[in-house]
């Protein structure tokens, strides 16, 4: 929990006029010149760990939802993670002072949670029944082309070069679907496709909304999310398996801690230290973790041109990338 706290202290948000003063009186005292090298350069240590987190804990967490699912109803399975994740860091926070949100706060960390773990996490975890762990990351992948689109719904626009990014990155899509191993899934490629869409609307409409702070946004969004998913699995008829095995249960323990807990704390450290290029790069990244993790421990075939789509993909992400890069 030491780690936790220290990375929801790092991400909480703090006054720009507050952190002038701060680095300003830093340089003349004596006493920070003396400090231990763990004071001075903490993240040099902890930005490379919140990066690995991200490259390969994030990476794998699609093979733990494969293995989860074999055992798990999808939807139920997601519940249990976020609401047990959920539950842990709310309490984790408020034991640390945190203010908890407000009720416009929830209102619109509901939303967001439903938009983005709800349909987002939840539909991923419905496909990888019958899609497999590195197919779908390479699927998910197509998030941020989605975003490009639904920025202009808010008068952003993509310009030349996005436009020239969003239709590389979607002819992937199209290829993953018709000429990959997914072509044999059309429910589960639906599903993935659905689940991109609705983490990039999710998060290009919570940046104008009224979201709790920091880690406590986390938190909240984990809740919400894991209720509406729960609600939903209820309704739907899913019910706890009668004897799951060892290995989906510790799936789903490591998907809650791991993926959730240590995984967004990471990202939110991240986004409060190093450049959002930098904080953004676990996008290129996952994919090709996850097609490796789940060939060398889940036995999964990779099927050439699975291959070939990914890099098409994430080609056309780079030059979204790149455009927005040059814009701002």
């Amino acid at each position: 929990m030491r780690i936790l706290d220290d990375l929801a202290k790092a991400a909480a948000p703090q006054p720009a006029l507050e952190r002038f003063r701060m680095n300003d009186s830093h340089r003349n005292d004596p006493a920070v010149a003396d400090a231990p090298p763990t004071a001075l350069f903490g993240p040099r240590l902890l930005v490379p760990i919140a990066l690995i987190a991200l490259y390969f804990v994030w990476g794998s967490t699609y093979l733990a939802i494969r293995i989860a699912v074999a055992s798990y109803p999808p939807f139920l399975m997601a519940a249990i993670r976020f609401l047990g994740a959920g539950i842990a860091l709310y309490a984790f926070l408020r034991w640390r002072g945190m203010a908890a949100p407000t009720r416009v706060q929830w209102i619109n960390a509901t939303l967001t949670g439903t938009m983005l773990l709800g349909l987002g996490n939840g539909l991923v975890c419905y496909a990888e029944q019958n899609v497999a762990s590195g197919i779908a990351a390479v699927a998910v992948a197509s998030m941020p082309l989605f975003a490009a689109v639904f920025g202009g719904l808010y008068g952003h626009w993509p310009a030349r070069m996005e436009w020239l990014g969003l239709g590389v990155g979607f002819a992937g899509v199209v290829f993953l679907n018709l000429g990959g191993s997914i072509a044999g899934s059309p429910v589960g490629a639906l599903a993935l496709v659905a689940a991109a869409a609705a983490w990039a609307f999710g998060s290009i409409w919570s940046r104008r909304r009224n979201m709790p702070p920091a880690a406590m946004n986390t938190a909240a969004q984990m809740l919400t999310g894991g209720a509406a998913l729960l609600v939903f699995a209820l309704l739907i008829g899913e019910r706890w398996p009668a004897s799951p095995p060892l290995s989906a249960s510790l799936a789903i323990v490591y998907l809650a801690i791991a993926g959730s807990l240590v995984g967004f704390s990471a990202y939110l450290y991240l986004l409060h230290t190093v450049r959002p290029a930098l904080a953004t790069s676990y996008a290129y990244v996952n994919p090709p973790v996850a097609v490796l993790v789940g060939a060398l421990f889940g036995g999964e075939a990779v099927h050439p041109f699975d291959v070939i789509a990914m890099g098409v993909i994430l080609g056309g992400v780079a030059l979204i990338t790149m455009a927005r890069g040059r814009r701002a």
